[in-house]
């Protein structure tokens, strides 16, 4: 008796992985067409909310800071969804909420003794 797996053993554990593979692949897919559906609502929440040269300073903001943008967009669709934010908010309204967003940042100096 021979401890090596026979030739329809290796075929059956093959298949099973092919299945898992494709599986995986399938959920992987659904994954991103969600994800895909999520930014498109959040773009179009987006254009609602911002005039076309505050869309345009966001994406300025999102090639030299992503997090910073994403996190700006997420405060933005929240405030508009509670109405504490007059739409269209346009360049200078965006300008200033940047403003009030980076004053509530806090510096911290860490001096040696």
């Amino acid at each position: 008796m021979s401890s090596e797996p026979s030739d329809e053993e290796l075929q059956l554990i093959r298949q099973k992985k092919l299945a898992e593979l494709q599986n995986s692949t399938v959920d992987e897919q659904r994954g991103d067409r969600a994800q895909e559906r999520l930014e498109a609502q959040k773009q179009a929440l987006l254009r609602t909310i911002l005039t076309t040269e505050a869309r345009q300073r966001l994406t300025n903001i999102r090639m030299v800071r992503p997090e910073f943008a994403e996190q700006l967009e997420l405060q933005l669709i929240q405030l508009a969804q509670t109405g504490r934010l007059r739409t269209p908010l346009n360049d200078d309204q965006l300008k200033e909420t940047l403003r009030r967003m980076q004053s509530q940042k806090r510096d911290f100096t860490i001096r040696r003794i």
